[in-house]
């Protein structure tokens, strides 16, 4: 039995991107500590997959494809939300990815503006849409940022901005929607064996764990852990934390002069 400040019984939460990846891990984690959960995505088939395997473990759910890039889309699937389940306690803004790795002094305006609206604006538009409901409830907010936003990643300069924006994004939603109650928190993974990643790491033929020997825990990251530090914002066991952006990577990567032996 779950201790009271984790079980999610009686909420209702919404993760965009939910039908793959760190946001299929997290809808399912909110299901099993008592969530029922809407999932929202542009593909249909991940949907209901992810749809199926919330019902299995006994909890409502609901598919709803959106474009969360586009704000009309976005109050469609709010209120889709609304009209299945009559509320809304958490919005999970997991949506979001970099299309493709080029060069800053290459990079196209066009597709500088398709990755920061797609890994910031829209964040802002769910939560603007979901905010009268999240009030209702004292309800929450977690968005999911990487540590490209902490740090920078070469090669995708647009999508590292925007997640750094989006870590600003909580700071001030935070203190905006505090006093009605709403907490916003972020959630900056690291590198994790997602789907799209490991097909990705395949397909170049990317030795992922050589790339984390930098790591203090010298591993890349599964996607349930992601999706743990996610739930526990999302958690009242988070009761008393807003604005906060929390890295899931395995560690801070810190050099020096010499080498410490364990």
């Amino acid at each position: 039995m779950l201790p009271p400040e984790f079980d999610l019984s009686g909420r209702v939460a919404l993760v965009t991107g939910g039908g793959t990846g760190i946001g299929r891990a997290t809808a399912l984690l909110l299901a099993e500590r008592g969530a029922d959960v809407a999932v929202s995505g542009r593909r249909r088939e991940p949907l209901a997959a992810t749809v199926h395997d919330i019902e299995a473990l006994g909890r409502k759910a609901l598919a709803v494809e959106a474009d969360v890039r586009d704000v009309a889309s976005v109050h469609a699937m709010v209120a889709a939300v609304i009209a299945r389940f009559g509320k809304l306690d958490i919005l999970i803004n997991n949506a979001g990815g970099a299309h493709r790795h080029v060069a800053l002094a290459k990079m196209d305006p066009a597709r500088w503006d398709r990755d920061v609206q797609l890994n910031l604006s829209a964040a802002m538009y769910c939560s603007q849409a979901a905010l009268p409901h999240l009030k209702a409830g004292k309800g929450c907010v977690v968005n999911v940022s990487s540590l490209a936003g902490m740090h920078g990643t070469q090669g995708v300069a647009a999508y590292s901005a925007a997640k750094a924006g989006l870590q600003m994004f909580t700071r001030v939603a935070s203190a905006e929607w505090g006093p009605s109650g709403v907490r916003v928190n972020c959630v900056a993974p690291g590198m994790t064996a997602t789907e799209a990643a490991r097909e990705g790491w395949e397909k170049h033929g990317f030795d992922a764990m050589a790339a984390c020997g930098a790591f203090p825990l010298r591993r890349y990251g599964e996607m349930r852990e992601v999706a743990q530090m996610i739930v526990f914002f999302a958690s009242d066991a988070a009761s008393y934390i807003t604005g906060e952006s929390v890295a899931v990577g395995g560690g801070p990567q810190i050099g020096g002069m010499i080498r410490v032996e364990d």
